[in-house]
């Protein structure tokens, strides 16, 4: 365990955060957490081309996208912050298990980012019972203080953010970038909107800019309505969930598959997934929706696979081809994605 830093009044002990992997997940929950026990969240900025370059330097090839970029994320926040937050999410939910690159993360960072400062780990295993997860928060407290009380307090303030961030997502429509920088959604009239688009995917996928070359943006700007996992109801997913697969073994993947199935039979024009090269959770649970959409023959759907050399072209004239078949089906001009 990470001994407490000892600082004086003048200091206040600061938290880096990686804006990658589970961050638009659980970004409100974290950052309310530690807020609540008196330390300043540092969040690392928006990735670039040099954060995936120098976080694809240290680790070997066959690491995955995703992967390479969260360690290129903790590099920009070494001489930021005083401790680096990575949790290892085992489970949330029973009998699903996580990917194992969530499982080794904090050992990957200390192996490979040797200059990092402290690190500080909870690890989430819903398969050991709430004794050994209230044990995990209390630990992950006792950095900031030997108060009890407060570490409770301080979980139960983080949870109802995590609560309310999900409501407010699914409530008005909005994406996790829109929900955590308060950021409207412009939304486009009737008239305007040219086609309506599901994405799924994972959020480490859908709403880092760089890796999937402003998708979103994108999309929007060809006059399309995007909408996406976070905006559906826990009723609404698990419904989807069990008509099409019943039980997923990877955590996180039934929300892909649970949103991909909701929208196939929501009546949008189209559905694209978004998943990383070399990623066999993703491929696996993604070929699952994409033999859902063949047997109904309603609603087209498309599969992107983002990896570090995925050019912007390339994105740009499959979406542009994706959209002219829809436009087609609809007899509409098509909207350049520019």
């Amino acid at each position: 365990m990470v001994a407490p830093l000892r600082y004086n009044k003048c200091h206040m002990i600061t938290v880096g955060i990686p804006r990658a992997l589970l961050y638009y997940q659980y970004q409100p929950m974290w950052r309310t957490f530690f807020e609540a026990l008196g330390a300043e969240v540092v969040v690392s900025p928006p990735t670039t081309n040099a954060i995936l370059v120098t976080g694809a330097s240290r680790v070997v090839a066959e690491t995955c996208l995703p992967a390479k970029v969260f360690v290129g994320h903790a590099l920009t926040l070494v001489k930021e912050c005083d401790y680096l937050f990575i949790p290892a999410v085992r489970s949330v939910q029973r009998k699903v298990y996580n990917c194992a690159k969530f499982l080794g993360l904090p050992d990957m960072i200390r192996a490979v980012i040797p200059e990092a400062p402290p690190i500080i780990e909870v690890e989430i295993d819903i398969n050991r019972g709430k004794r050994d997860l209230y044990l995990a928060i209390y630990q992950l407290g006792r950095h900031f203080t030997w108060n009890p009380a407060k570490v409770r307090r301080a979980a139960t303030l983080a949870w109802q953010a995590h609560l309310d961030y999900r409501q407010l997502m699914s409530r008005n429509k909005l994406t996790p970038v829109q929900a955590i920088d308060n950021t409207p959604d412009n939304k486009l009239s009737a008239s305007d909107v040219s086609a309506t688009i599901a994405l799924i995917g994972h959020p480490y996928l859908l709403y880092d800019e760089h890796i999937n070359h402003r998708l979103i943006h994108r999309l929007e700007q060809a006059r399309c309505r995007v909408v996406t996992p976070e905006m559906l109801t826990a009723p609404e997913l698990e419904a989807a969930v069990n008509g099409m697969v019943g039980h997923a073994y990877w955590t996180y993947e039934e929300e892909v598959v649970g949103a991909g199935g909701h929208y196939l039979n929501s009546g949008v024009d189209g559905v694209i997934g978004v998943m990383a090269f070399g990623c066999g959770p993703d491929s696996l649970m993604m070929d699952m929706v994409r033999r859902q959409a063949a047997s109904m023959k309603e609603t087209p759907f498309m599969s992107l696979t983002l990896e570090e050399h995925t050019a912007a072209t390339g994105i740009i004239t499959r979406l542009e081809a994706f959209l002219d078949m829809l436009h087609r089906r609809k007899r509409r001009p098509v909207p350049l994605c520019v």
